[in-house]
């Protein structure tokens, strides 16, 4: 019996790359100006969304649930498009996004794992980047007005974090799809 999660963990390996990557950019360049974190943020929540709403039209595929990654896909696309069309967009604005959209994907993240504890082993790495993510979001959001160089570093922390767990997380899920037998498919809990 296999999960689509399982069978899709290069999904998950490649957000976590793009988060690494993402993460070392804004260690590398502190400096970062805030109209390059728009169109970087942009980019980022626009992959994350990307590869969401692949993963939910191959769950779909295979007839399993679907909606919450939808739902986490057009989050991110939107939170991605609404930051690269509106690059003069205010701090506080951007802020509020960003915290929004790291809130929005901890909880589906962590109620995924939580769904997924009966299936697989591992999960508690989607529930701790869950818990990075709401972590991350809260903390941008009781402090909205800090500088562009605060928000780049935190937002460079959290994608750092949040990467390394979904690679993890989907190299374990490779190992764990190739011990299962592929005759059937487990269907996951409702969402």
């Amino acid at each position: 019996m296999q999960v689509v999660i399982a069978r899709n963990w290069w999904s998950l390996v490649i957000r976590g790359l793009v988060g690494i990557l993402f993460g070392i950019i804004t260690f590398a360049w502190p400096g970062i100006t805030f109209a390059a974190l728009v169109i970087v943020f942009g980019a980022y929540a626009l992959l994350d969304g990307v590869f969401s709403l692949v993963g939910a039209v191959k769950a779909a595929q295979a007839h399993e649930r679907w909606g919450a990654l939808v739902f986490l896909g057009v989050t991110g696309i939107g939170a991605g498009v609404v930051t690269v069309l509106w690059p003069a967009i205010t701090a506080f604005v951007l802020v509020c996004l960003i915290a929004a959209w790291a809130i929005v994907t901890g909880i589906f993240e962590i109620t995924a794992a939580v769904r997924l504890r009966r299936y697989i082993e591992g999960e508690w790495l989607l529930a701790l980047a869950g818990i990075a993510s709401l972590v991350f979001g809260i903390l941008i959001m009781i402090a909205p007005l800090a500088g562009a160089l605060v928000i780049a570093v935190w937002v460079g922390a959290y994608a750092l974090v949040s990467g390394v767990m979904l690679v993890t997380l989907g190299i374990k899920l490779r190992s764990w799809g190739r011990r299962q037998p592929t005759s059937h498919s487990v269907p996951l809990p409702a969402h």
